[in-house]
């Protein structure tokens, strides 16, 4: 299972992006809708990369593993710019 480690990172360093270009990006007030479209793009991309692994065993677990992540990492994103 350690190379599933590399798709579930994946997703979590690109929630990070997110959070990070929509700190600096983003308008005054618009901040929780990109917040929302990045976590929206984590899950489809979540959702790719787990179904391309080709393994049935533990697909639930890497994808929970995955979307949980992005989402703990989006709402310290979401505290610290609204701050």
């Amino acid at each position: 299972m350690s190379w599933h480690w590399k798709t579930i990172a994946t997703v979590w360093v690109l929630a990070i992006a997110g959070a990070i270009l929509t700190a600096i990006l983003a308008t005054d007030g618009s901040e929780i809708s990109w917040i929302g479209l990045t976590l929206a793009v984590c899950t489809l991309v979540t959702l790719g990369l787990q179904i391309a692994t080709r393994t049935k065993e533990g697909y639930v677990k890497r994808v929970t593993m995955s979307i949980t992540g992005a989402i703990v990492i989006l709402v310290v994103a979401t505290i610290v710019v609204s701050i």
